[in-house]
């Protein structure tokens, strides 16, 4: 079992990120669940470390989804066992933001970190 503090270096950050994907393992997409609180709270700080520590050019989220899309040639029916297409649709018109549960399931699945879209 991991303990919840903050993280101050890469180790921490290793165990927080296993953490982090046994919550969205646990939890799913159910934003309901109650440990989906735990996750957002572990995606929050996950996310303050990678801002610190592995800072990128900011770019939205809808924007990093739609560049990792087109970078491995899918399409909106590709992510179909990720998310609802009609959210996807949402989301890269801007209508809609990626929430914690889900930036976890499209980190998994285009692995990267989930921080990437959870908006700044």
């Amino acid at each position: 079992m991991a303990h919840l503090r903050p993280i101050h270096d890469e180790a921490s950050y290793g165990r927080m990120t296993v953490l982090m994907n046994s919550l969205l393992d646990a939890a799913g997409d159910n934003e309901d669940h109650p440990l989906s609180s735990l996750l957002d709270l572990v995606s929050e700080m996950i996310e303050k470390y990678e801002q610190e520590h592995h800072a990128i050019e900011s770019a939205s989220p809808k924007d990093a989804l739609r560049f990792l899309m087109e970078a491995r040639s899918l399409k909106q029916e590709d992510l179909s066992a990720v998310v609802v297409q009609s959210n996807l649709s949402a989301i890269l018109a801007g209508k809609r933001k990626v929430s914690a549960t889900l930036a976890g399931k499209l980190g998994k699945f285009f692995g990267v970190s989930p921080a990437l879209f959870v908006p700044r």
